[in-house]
């Protein structure tokens, strides 16, 4: 019998193949990049045909977005989406496997910001172009959707919003957030070389590019030390127990709940970091369906 008898058999495979080490050295984020996107451009029409989605470009508040849409558009109410690929890597496109099927199951149109990145492009560069794209979506109801390092651009721009007054999301799911990028936390330790899919090395490699030589602490950057109160929406966070950013998924669930946010944690078994991105996962499967029907749920005022 296998030791873990409630993975997939998907799950067990991918963990067989160990961690995919990633040199994110400014020498090799070209090419990381570069090789990222081709294999995204190639694989986004199947992953919008198979969703009955469609996907365009649009310009809002002067930031370059990816719009995704289902074919019938059955609610009035659009999805912020922040990507992840800690500050250094990722577009919108890249997300592709996330973003087509919440946006199929919610019937709601995703408005990904095409935010600049680290270490062209450091803090405040990728917080001004997602806020820029807020306040354009601020003017009515909403949700609020991030992963990794998206997660974190999400909560910082809920924290600029309500700093400036401006309308919070009515919703909120974050998929294992990057909120502290001190990368405190006992998960960083034993999990670092568990999850097949991120090291410490390259989160700490990450985290210099992005701050620079700002302060990690301030809240604009790690948004886990910001002031939050029951004024913030309902949030599904997202984790596994696998997950190099594990303690701050559970430290940020806290800290949310302590202010009077609803908060669901979601902790998946023997899973790892964004594991939603996997599309041939079940899991993956399950815990998108969970997301789609949070946001549907509390949007529509549950």
């Amino acid at each position: 019998m296998s030791p873990f008898p409630h993975l997939s058999d998907a799950a067990l495979n991918f963990l067989d193949q160990g961690v995919r080490a990633r040199d994110r050295s400014t020498r090799n984020l070209p090419a990381l990049r570069a090789k990222a996107m081709e294999l995204a451009k190639a694989e986004a029409p199947r992953i919008c045909q198979e969703h009955g989605v469609n996907q365009d470009e649009v310009t809002l508040g002067g930031v370059r977005c990816l719009d995704v849409r289902p074919t019938t558009l059955r609610v009035d109410w659009p999805i912020l989406y922040g990507f992840g690929g800690g500050m250094v890597e990722g577009s919108p496109i890249e997300d592709l496997p996330i973003i087509a099927p919440i946006s199929a199951l919610t019937g709601a149109r995703i408005i990904v910001p095409d935010y600049r990145l680290a270490p062209e492009h450091p803090w405040p560069a990728a917080v001004d172009d997602g806020f820029a794209v807020y306040r354009v979506l601020a003017d009515r109801p909403f949700a609020i959707v991030g992963e990794s390092a998206g997660g974190n651009l999400s909560l910082v721009w809920m924290l600029k919003a309500k700093a400036e007054a401006l309308r919070l999301p009515d919703a909120a799911a974050l998929l294992s957030p990057w909120c502290d990028l001190s990368n405190a936390g006992e998960s960083l330790t034993f999990n670092d070389g568990r999850d097949p899919t991120l090291t410490r090395r390259n989160s700490d490699m990450a985290a210099s590019y992005y701050a620079g030589t700002n302060n990690v602490d301030q809240p604009l950057i790690s948004p886990i030390n910001g002031m939050f109160d029951s004024g913030f929406p309902a949030v599904l966070i997202s984790t596994g127990t696998r997950d190099l950013l594990l303690s701050q998924a559970v430290q940020l669930s806290q800290r949310l709940r302590d202010s009077g946010a609803r908060v669901d944690l979601q902790v998946w078994e023997g899973l790892w970091h964004v594991f939603e991105w996997y599309e041939d996962l079940p899991e993956a499967q399950q815990s998108i369906h969970q997301i789609a029907d949070h946001l549907t749920r509390v949007m529509a005022g549950d």
